[in-house]
């Protein structure tokens, strides 16, 4: 199991959870800059996810061009179905920014001075 699943699979609800806005508020100062950082943490573990699951569905793969010979593979349903399960990545995203746990910089350089 990845280091991803292993970090998914770690007591996080797949259901959304209301969440105070002062408290994501306070970690940045500023509710939209907050925003930003989960969502890019949330594109980040999308392209991770996505990527592990191809590279498992790859080796099922069959590669012929025919219509006639597709067949279900019980173990890649099983894998799609594992993943289907996992929380939404902006559910990871957002307990892992509520945990500490994303690393994000300011850049201060203001562009419009």
């Amino acid at each position: 199991m990845s280091k991803l699943r292993r970090q998914i699979s770690a007591n996080i609800p797949s259901v959304v959870e209301t969440k105070s806005l002062v408290d994501i508020k306070g970690y940045t100062g500023n509710l939209y800059e907050s925003i930003a950082i989960i969502a890019k943490r949330a594109n980040q573990i999308n392209i991770a996810v996505r990527e592990e699951l191809h590279n498992k569905l790859e080796e099922f793969a069959s590669h012929t061009d025919s219509l006639e010979e597709v067949h279900e593979n019980k173990e890649q349903i099983e894998i799609s179905r594992a993943y289907e399960r996992m929380p939404n990545p902006a559910i990871l995203a957002t307990q892992e920014f509520m945990e500490n746990k994303v690393y994000y910089r300011k850049n201060d350089d203001d562009l419009f001075r």
